[in-house]
């Protein structure tokens, strides 16, 4: 299967082209056929068109309000401005409630299912869990498990929407924060680690000693077990390795006569 970021760079260049190569009056059809794709959810390309901010202002202009509608809006912002908005078809309504629960899966990893119903016009619990299931989960713009004993949706994964006006500075900034925190966090692991190596070598250095210690301890309890066994006239002879014996006193003596 298709990486869901690859299918959409795709889609949305197929759309670019289409749209930089038409005139105003066929741009309404370009941007009727973008947001009811079943698998384009990112906008912010075909709206810095020049020739779709041109429509600012002409009789078309509501068509580009319906795409920043797509780009940045819900089913709920939808409905309270629907009198000024070009109306839906089924397969547009479908995609702006899709969006809908990217954007509350911004803000939140744990939604409840009265925030989902509510925002998305579900009438029941059976319902919102197959809008989840087969429109959200199975597109692949969303992961995540269904709590029904709880009753809510705990998202795994949501794919991003487009950035909102204003909104550019703040995830700078944010993302700026999470960078110095990872900067510390990544000093303090090296310190860890610094001191993990130190004590690798002490205990190292200190169990050579004791293997040392051990050796010589074995040597000495090895020679005074033998000298117990030997004894130490054997394992120490007299000086020259000479015994003494006495004289063999059974010859008899002979005896000189003196001279007469």
């Amino acid at each position: 299967m298709m990486d869901i970021e690859q299918k959409q760079e795709e889609i949305i260049q197929q759309f670019v082209n289409e749209a930089s190569n038409v005139k105003a009056s066929s741009l309404v059809t370009v941007i009727a056929q973008a947001t009811s794709h079943p698998s384009l959810f990112a906008f912010s390309e075909i709206l810095a068109l020049p020739n779709v901010t041109q429509l600012q202002g002409t009789e078309h202009s509501i068509y580009l309000d319906l795409l920043r509608m797509f780009a940045h809006g819900t089913w709920s912002e939808y409905k309270r401005n629907a009198g000024d908005l070009p109306q839906l078809k089924p397969n547009q309504v479908l995609k702006l409630k899709q969006l809908t629960v990217l954007t509350l899966a911004e803000a939140n990893k744990v939604l409840p299912y009265d925030v989902l119903m509510q925002e998305l016009d579900v009438i029941n619990v059976r319902e919102l869990e197959d809008f989840l299931i087969n429109e959200c989960m199975y597109v692949g713009i969303v992961r995540g498990k269904l709590d029904q004993l709880r009753r809510c949706f705990q998202v795994q994964f949501a794919a991003g929407r487009d950035l909102r006006p204003g909104q550019l500075g703040s995830m700078i900034h944010t993302l700026s924060n999470w960078l110095s925190t990872s900067d510390n966090l990544l000093i303090t692991i090296q310190d860890k680690i610094k001191w993990a190596d130190t004590m690798s070598e002490l205990d190292k250095k200190h169990k050579k000693e004791a293997e040392e210690r051990m050796e010589e301890v074995k040597k000495t309890l090895s020679l005074k077990a033998d000298i117990d066994f030997r004894g130490p006239e054997e394992m120490f002879p007299e000086p020259g390795g000479v015994m003494d014996y006495d004289e063999d006193r059974s010859r008899p003596k002979r005896r000189r006569h003196p001279l007469g």
